[in-house]
């Protein structure tokens, strides 16, 4: 009985065996024959159709590198990058803070050359406004100096420096307005750009302005910004 029962066992496999491949054959070749007509199909038309007569795009010569010059720097570019800290104070108004971004040289050189040509501040004066009405606004003392008037050339290593700081270019800014403020002066909330329904038409306009503290102090001396 139990070799009777193997014979059967390995009859009965070898009987599903063959039954299975006689029923894969015919779909095996209808799907190689399938896949020889697509190869052929597909082949003639590579190597027969013409690009014009298919309406397939033909391809353009690439133009040389050297058929573009290179761009020079500009005002603010720089032939190396670099990395200038700050610290983001307030997004409305939107303020940043540069730490040391002047040396304590630097900062001094700047003092002494604006120093004997400060004179008491003016002020832009609005539609009816006069310089009665608008009296103790602003009480400091400045100058406005520009970076070819440094004979230390402090002023163009800053001006430099700024163009890099607020991607802005340094012909787009004005010559600095180094001011002095004493005890007890100020100039009162105000907006440094002008509004020309106020101050009438303008040939241009200050879309940002950076302030460099040259000296310190134990109290006050600091800039608000109030919310209005």
């Amino acid at each position: 009985m139990k070799g009777g029962g193997v014979i059967r066992a390995a009859g009965g496999g070898a009987g599903g065996a063959g039954l299975l491949r006689t029923r894969l054959r015919l779909p095996v070749v209808l799907l190689s024959c399938s896949l020889f007509f697509l190869a052929g199909f597909f082949g003639s038309l590579l190597f027969t159709q013409d690009p014009e007569e298919a309406d397939m795009p033909v391809p353009r010569e690439r133009l040389l590198e050297a058929a573009w010059p290179e761009m020079p720097y500009g005002e603010s570019g720089e032939a190396a990058p670099s990395l200038i800290p700050y610290q983001i104070l307030s997004w409305q108004p939107r303020a940043l803070y540069f730490p040391q971004f002047a040396t304590s040289e630097q900062c001094e050189n700047i003092v002494k050359t604006a120093k004997e040509r400060l004179k008491p501040s003016t002020l832009a004066l609005r539609k009816g406004e006069t310089a009665e009405s608008t009296k103790g606004i602003r009480t400091s003392s400045g100058t406005f100096l520009s970076a070819n008037e440094d004979p230390t050339e402090t002023l163009a290593e800053i001006e430099k420096k700024i163009a890099r700081a607020t991607m802005l270019p340094r012909n787009h800014g004005e010559p600095f307005n180094v001011l002095r403020y004493n005890i007890g002066q100020r100039y009162a909330s105000h907006y440094d750009a002008f509004d020309p329904a106020q101050y009438g038409p303008q040939k241009n306009q200050r879309v940002a302005s950076f302030l460099l503290y040259l000296t310190d102090v134990e109290e006050g001396g600091e800039t608000m910004f109030p919310y209005e």
